[in-house]
């Protein structure tokens, strides 16, 4: 699938209602959706605690919060890329904390031009943690069939009297026999003798 094809779901905060005026109209492509706009910081972690989203777009300053800190926290605790928009005078400051963390930052006045720029580089980021994602599940995964592994070859050392060796190759060997996973034949030791 490629970029085109994609959809992308967006959590803007922001009480700025101008603001919230512009980026719903760059954001009504039918490749953002949902959309979701919250006024705080309070709000925000109560949307990201409902659902998951791709991207979530803060615009200092918030009622209760410059949204710096709030930003880096997100880029710390969830799978979504973070733009910060911030006043130009605070560009620097605000970049320099927020870069080192993983968060995006432009500075306002946004122009259409640079947005677009900025979520073709969202988009491009999204994809790499979907990449990354799907490394750390399928690594995850090989993890557990190795413990599910262990525990069959310990169960059949202590039931059947097997050493190590027998134990691995008695599962290897079920596996190959059956065209099935270690993993499935590991499961089936643990259900029959744990």
């Amino acid at each position: 699938m490629n970029l085109e094809e994609r959809i992308y779901s967006v959590l803007v905060v922001s009480a700025a209602e101008k603001m919230n005026t512009s980026l719903s109209t760059f954001l009504a492509q039918p490749r953002y959706a949902p959309v979701k706009f919250v006024s705080g910081v309070g709000a925000a972690k109560r949307a990201l605690a409902e659902r998951d989203f791709d991207f979530v777009i803060v615009n200092s300053p918030l009622p209760d919060d410059t949204g710096l800190r709030f930003a880096i926290d997100t880029a710390a605790s969830v799978e979504a890329v973070i733009l910060l928009l911030v006043r130009s005078e605070l560009f620097d400051e605000f970049f320099e904390q927020a870069a080192g963390n993983g968060v995006f930052t432009l500075y306002k006045p946004l122009s259409r031009p640079i947005f677009a720029l900025a979520l073709g580089w969202m988009e491009s980021a999204r994809e790499r943690l979907r990449r990354q994602e799907k490394k750390t599940l399928s690594f995850e995964e090989k993890m557990e069939e190795i413990r599910l592994v262990n525990r069959a070859k310990w169960l059949l050392i202590s039931e059947l009297k097997m050493d190590e060796p027998q134990a691995h190759r008695y599962i290897e060997k079920q596996a190959m026999d059956r065209c099935v996973s270690k993993r499935e034949i590991a499961e089936e030791i643990i259900q029959t003798y744990a």
